[in-house]
């Protein structure tokens, strides 16, 4: 089976927006599209907590028409049109989608970070992961959310295996970022949620690129949308992922970035499992 993973940063804004950048989004859709995956996992999809609009319904089926859609929104107290994710799998899959909350600080259950679906073999998981914000004003609540999320993921996995995915906002050591030296105090790189990512692993879950690639360097997933020249000089952070349970390791097959073009910000991610 084939899976993708992408931080989309606003989904109407890839569907109907008329900028340069949806452009160069659209482009990556069309990526996507032929890749033929079984489940796309969409993060950031910042929709209003109605979903989407008939307009942007018909221009995602046009991309991807062989999908059922599972979909949850911000809603209050949480901001309108903050977070938001989505997942696309094929039709014909027998799946159940959940939106769990899972005890987090509010509002963050409460900010459509996470679905999970409930496969006969698996369950599928896809996760945005709060950023501990400017100044690391909320790296407390972050910590808290780490712990509820690896409680919730080692809880699914005594059922039966997990992959999860998606933007988790934390370079898990040091060469995973082009310059760690300087952003140690940065969020998404703080020794407490790298602390919290290492958590995670150990409760029985594997970093698949990580597993194929080994100490490969230079292989990044984000690059900074405010520094013109960071995905030109590869000056970038791996911050997405693809995790199993341990039992599924040995059927990774690829774990990889996908190609995002000149498109600064998340690049897809894609695993292809036995």
């Amino acid at each position: 089976m084939k899976f993708i993973s992408w931080n989309i940063d606003s989904l109407n804004a890839a569907l109907t927006g008329k900028s340069a950048r949806a452009d160069l989004t659209r482009a990556v859709l069309d990526t996507i599209a032929e890749e033929d995956a079984d489940i796309i996992a969409i993060q950031e999809t910042k929709l209003p907590a109605a979903g989407m609009n008939k307009k942007q319904a018909e221009a995602l089926a046009a991309y991807f028409p062989a999908y059922d859609v599972a979909w949850t929104s911000s809603h209050e107290p949480a901001r309108k049109g903050y977070a938001g994710t989505m997942a696309l799998y094929r039709k014909g899959l027998a799946v159940t989608p959940t939106y769990p909350a899972i005890g987090a600080p509010e509002p963050m259950d409460e900010e459509g970070r996470l679905i999970t679906l409930d496969l006969p073999d698996f369950y599928f998981n896809l996760v945005y992961t709060p950023n501990a914000g400017d100044g690391l004003k909320r790296l407390g609540e972050r910590q808290l959310w780490d712990e509820r999320y690896a409680d919730y993921l080692a809880e699914l996995d005594k059922a039966k295996p997990v992959i999860a995915c998606g933007d988790y906002n934390v370079a898990h050591e040091e060469i995973d970022l082009a310059n760690p030296a300087t952003n140690h105090m940065s969020a998404g790189f703080t020794d407490e949620e790298r602390a919290g990512f290492t958590h995670l692993l150990g409760r029985g879950f594997v970093d698949t690129f990580r597993y194929v690639h080994g100490d490969e360097t230079g292989a990044y997933s984000w690059w900074a949308q405010r520094v013109k020249t960071s995905k030109i000089n590869n000056a970038g952070w791996r911050i997405d992922y693809f995790l199993v349970s341990d039992s599924l390791k040995d059927r990774v097959v690829r774990s990889e970035m996908v190609d995002s073009g000149p498109r600064q910000d998340h690049a897809p991610i894609l695993l292809e499992i036995k």
